[in-house]
C-alpha cells in the first residue's frame, strides 16, 4: 500500500504537467505566433490532377507566409497560385542548395527562393494550386502561415 501511494504521488503531476504542456500547444492564443493554416506534403504523385495540387480554403484578412520543407529530390521549380474573388499571387520558387563544410562532413540545405509572402484583401475563399512543373515524384511540404 505505501508503494502504490508514492508511485501515484509522482504519476499525478506528470500526468499534469503533459497536459497542461498540450493544452497550451493546442490553445487558440497565438501570442504573436504564426498559424498554420495550410499544409500538405506532396510526397505522392497521386496527389496531383493533371500535374497540379489544388486545395480550395477559406482565408481570413490579413498577411500571410509560406513556409517550405524541401530536400535534394524536391521539385526545381515550384509554381504556386493563389487566387479568389478579389486577389491574386503567382510565384514561381526556384529551389536553392547551400553546402555547409565543417571540419568533419559536407552537408546541404535547400530552400525556396522567391516571394514568400502576399495579403489577403478581403476575408474570403481562395484555391491554392501548387504546380511543381512535371516533377511529380520529388518531395515537398507547403504550409500556409497567418501572421
Amino acid at each position: 500500500m505505501h508503494i502504490l501511494v508514492n508511485k501515484k504521488i509522482i504519476v499525478i503531476p506528470i500526468v499534469i504537467i503533459v497536459a497542461i504542456i498540450l493544452i497550451s500547444f493546442s490553445s487558440d492564443e497565438t501570442n504573436g505566433k504564426k498559424v498554420n493554416v495550410f499544409h500538405v506534403t506532396l510526397a505522392d504523385s497521386n496527389l496531383y490532377v493533371n500535374g497540379e495540387f489544388s486545395q480550395v480554403l477559406t482565408l481570413e484578412k490579413g498577411e500571410y507566409f509560406f513556409r517550405f520543407v524541401p530536400n535534394g529530390s524536391s521539385p526545381k521549380i515550384l509554381s504556386i497560385t493563389v487566387v479568389g474573388e478579389n486577389f491574386g499571387f503567382d510565384e514561381d520558387f526556384e529551389l536553392r542548395n547551400t553546402l555547409h563544410q565543417t571540419g568533419i562532413s559536407e552537408y546541404f540545405t535547400w530552400e525556396y527562393d522567391g516571394t514568400h509572402s502576399f495579403i489577403i484583401p478581403e476575408s474570403g475563399e481562395v484555391e491554392i494550386i501548387v504546380n511543381p512543373n512535371g516533377n511529380i515524384m520529388g518531395s515537398v511540404s507547403v504550409d500556409i502561415l497567418e501572421n
